[in-house]
């Protein structure tokens, strides 16, 4: 076992950051091994979870053996020397990088390194850019930054150049196969399916192989391409899109949000009921996080949905040149007879709306107005 099983289609990026290990190990930081790191890969490539996996491995007496306390604890998000951070928000501030850099300065308790990953660096403001910049050119001897961003372009230039890069690719449909039912307990006829649909993203896979609720909340986003005839059955999807995107969100971070009030709450807890001096200000402030929390949740939610719709239109594309090899097999009899009426170029039109739509989305745009122009183009 090693923390590296995990990486799916990934041999030559593994490749790497074992050798990174070994020269970690023996304490060369001239060649393989540097304090900077930038892991880019498109979503659901397993960007993050190579980042996590390095980490262990140089925590690690024995290079990553998966099974440790020291791997244990890195790969559950609780070792005491490498911090994880995951922006709730739509986008990572000065305020939060500075935080984190005056921690990075900490040196490490139980292991040689304290390590910092970012995930979607994408997101850094050019403030928080700035600021980052130069603790990365001249970083603590004990201390190493791992980003993760979609592309070496999705990060400033001044950034990328200080960091050693590692690409990760899209896994084959096969190896997503493999991993399903080696990792979960699904059958060959469900992780067929998963690793189909989910286009090569290893966590939409895995989420949709194992989850009945979320096979039957794809197929509802599905049948909504079809649904489209007017402007009223275009408003009236763009509603139910948002509401279901919304309870999704809310069902996902409800049961966090309560645990984490309960916590500060008693943290802050002083005699009788009241709260000590800074509570008010300080579940105030978790308030407001949560709420972007919940924020960026439901935008994910519905840029998750309108991957999934786009698959219908690449369908209907696919069935329009003569091909069969399509993604939804379930849906091929809709497919087939919607692929009669329009042409090829009006379903490319309407993949390329739907890269518009997510582009926006991504920019802070009105989810509710965002996907009522979407759908009317899209009818």
């Amino acid at each position: 076992m090693s923390v590296f099983d995990s990486l799916v289609g990934q041999s030559e990026v593994v490749e790497r950051l074992k050798s990174a290990t070994s020269a970690a190990t023996s304490g060369s930081t001239t060649q393989e091994m540097v304090h900077s790191w930038l892991f880019v890969g498109p979503a659901g490539s397993g960007r993050s979870n190579a980042a996590v996996a390095f980490a262990a491995a140089l925590v690690c007496s024995q290079s990553g053996c998966g099974t440790c306390r020291d791997c244990q604890t890195v790969l559950t998000g609780t070792h005491i020397d490498v911090e994880r951070f995951n922006p709730t928000g739509l986008s990572i501030k000065a305020e939060e990088v500075r935080e984190l850099i005056a921690r990075s300065a900490w040196s490490p308790s139980v292991g040689p390194w304290r390590i910092v990953i970012i995930e979607d660096a994408d997101r850094l403001t050019e403030t928080a850019a700035n600021a980052l910049l130069k603790t990365i050119e001249e970083p603590e001897t004990h201390t190493l930054w791992f980003l993760c961003a979609p592309t070496l372009s999705d990060v400033s230039i001044t950034i990328r150049s200080r960091c050693r890069h590692l690409q990760l690719r899209t896994p084959s449909k096969t190896s997503v196969e493999e991993f399903l039912l080696t990792n979960t307990s699904v059958d060959s006829k469900t992780a067929a399916f998963a690793a189909r649909v989910s286009q090569g993203h290893i966590g939409r896979a895995r989420f949709i192989a194992t989850n009945q609720e979320a096979q039957s909340r794809r197929k509802d986003v599905l049948a909504l391409a079809f649904s489209l005839k007017d402007i009223d059955s275009c408003f009236k999807a763009a509603s139910r899109l948002l509401d279901t995107a919304q309870e999704q969100a809310e069902s996902e971070n409800s049961e966090r949000d309560s645990k984490q009030l309960k916590q500060l709450q008693d943290a802050y807890q002083g005699t009788g009921r009241s709260l000590i001096s800074g509570g008010s200000k300080a579940i105030k402030d978790l308030e407001k996080e949560q709420k972007s929390a919940t924020t960026r949740s439901i935008r994910d939610n519905l840029d998750s949905a309108l991957l999934d719709i786009a698959t219908i239109y690449r369908d209907v594309l696919v069935t329009q040149s003569g091909s069969d090899e399509i993604l939804n097999i379930d849906l091929k009899a809709e497919v087939a007879e919607f692929a009669s009426t329009t042409t090829p170029k009006r379903s490319i039109e309407r993949i390329e709306a739907i890269l518009e739509a997510r582009i926006n989305l991504g920019r802070n745009s009105a989810p509710l107005s965002t996907l009522e122009a979407l759908f009317c183009a899209l009818k």
